[in-house]
């Protein structure tokens, strides 16, 4: 019943993950930028590998509906409060000292705004689903699904533009933005959500609606592909 959500989400824009580059060629000003940006990133991207395993955890046929719903709905909310944070690091970590840099990071930001937005709005959609009929309920996740395959391949190409060039190689080189390893997925309710955005606040030292600001990618661990 999941599965197809699972799968979707995994499909989505990696980002700053799809980084590999080794390159020294960058000079201090482009690192500088990409450390202030990549030393805020890991906690973003660790809430959105957490919430993608959550998910992936309830694809089990005989998952019950309620239950899906349950997580499906906190993982949304986590996704949507760390891109709406990757956004304001973007933003705070100003323009990259590169050509064209100031547009570039504005249409970053841009995305990223826009990506949490989306993911709010399939929060609300999934809340919206009836759990007491499965039919409906398989169906209401696929669509889901189909709108999050979306989501998740047309509105990258200012991100891939940022991730690309000096800066590119730059992040590339920092920790922050290498791509983290799901850990305990989250709980299914927005007060464990909250509590882990403090915490982000704590890790990055800035705080934007309670989460720490930063950049970066969508759903990365592999999921089934079955129906």
């Amino acid at each position: 019943m999941n599965k197809k959500l699972a799968a979707a989400l995994s499909g989505g824009a990696v980002l700053v993950l799809t980084l590999s580059g080794c390159s020294d060629d960058s000079d201090d000003k482009v690192n500088d930028w990409a450390k202030k940006v990549c030393d805020q990133v890991q906690p973003q991207l660790q809430k959105i590998a957490n919430a993608n395993a959550a998910i992936q955890q309830q694809t089990a046929d005989n998952s019950k509906p309620a239950d899906v719903q349950k997580t499906d709905s906190a993982a949304f909310q986590q996704i949507s409060k760390a891109y709406k944070a990757l956004g304001a690091a973007v933003k705070s970590a100003g323009a990259p000292p590169v050509d064209g840099g100031e547009s570039t990071q504005k249409e970053a930001v841009k995305e990223l705004n826009a990506s949490s937005v989306a993911y709010a709005n399939l929060k609300t959609k999934v809340d919206a689903l009836d759990t007491k009929d499965q039919a409906k309920f398989a169906d209401g996740l696929k669509d889901i699904a189909d709108e999050l395959t979306k989501i998740s391949t047309n509105g990258d190409q200012a991100l891939k533009k940022l991730q690309s060039g000096d800066v590119g190689s730059a992040m590339a080189k920092q920790k922050g933005c290498q791509k983290p390893t799901a850990s305990a997925p989250p709980a299914a309710g927005s007060s464990d959500s909250a509590s882990e955005g403090s915490e982000a606040s704590k890790d990055s030292g800035t705080a934007s609606d309670s989460e720490s600001p930063s950049k970066a990618a969508s759903p990365s661990a592999s999921a089934s592909e079955k129906s």
